[in-house]
């Protein structure tokens, strides 16, 4: 009975993990999809399909599943066409947020996004009320614990990073959104694994320790 136990545990955490690893592909197909639909198939020539196609492989994402997407964003291969859309809200106690989406039915997006805030004591936000507040900015993270930031930080610099930061748990690499691809190729050609790479959408000005960081998020709608 307890072998019986112990299987049906492991066979429910790896349910677990295989969903949420499906979920992730899903939204990355999506980003490299568009990316490649809006700017061309080489990665090389369009530096937002880099990012994505980075993204993807940090998240371990098979080579097959990148390329085709890519050829799906470009017409190569059929399949359902996004569209993105930038919404721009305040959440409770006026605190600004923005919202990346990636939808094939921009009503339903729309809707679902006005419930979502109406239900959280938010409200969608008049179109540039808050995007002027943040900067795009590329995201690396490492893994405090298995990477020194002297070595991470002598990599980075040299290959274009603009700041390198520790919390302790988490060393973070901050780039221009054109320099993600090439300071993550360099930490990649230096020995240095992420365990996050994106770009993302940071406060202009300081805020309170309380408030979050808004990132890029595209969701599928």
């Amino acid at each position: 009975m307890s072998g019986h136990s112990k299987w049906h545990t492991i066979k429910h955490k790896k349910g677990v993990a295989d969903a949420k690893r499906g979920q992730l592909f899903t939204k990355l197909i999506k980003e490299i999809s568009i990316a490649a639909r809006l700017g061309g198939g080489d990665p090389e020539t369009n530096p937002r399909l880099r990012t994505a196609v980075l993204k993807a492989r940090t998240g371990n994402m098979p080579k097959d599943n990148i390329d085709r997407a890519i050829k799906k964003g470009t017409g190569e291969l059929e399949g359902v066409s996004y569209e993105e859309i930038l919404y721009e809200a305040y959440g409770p106690g006026g605190v600004a947020i923005l919202i990346d989406v990636l939808t094939d039915n921009k009503n339903r997006a729309a809707a679902e996004i006005r419930n979502l805030l109406n239900k959280g004591g938010g409200n969608l936000g008049a179109a540039g009320s808050v995007a002027y507040q943040f900067k795009r900015k590329g995201l690396i993270n490492f893994d405090a614990k298995k990477y020194k930031e002297d070595d991470i930080l002598a990599v980075a610099i040299d290959a274009g990073a603009e700041d390198v930061s520790n919390d302790g748990e988490t060393i973070e690499v901050t780039t221009g959104p054109e320099e993600l691809y090439n300071v993550q190729k360099a930490l990649e050609a230096a020995g240095f694994q992420a365990t996050l790479a994106e770009l993302a959408r940071v406060p202009r000005h300081h805020r309170d320790p309380g408030q979050r960081q808004d990132r890029e998020s595209p969701q599928a709608r």
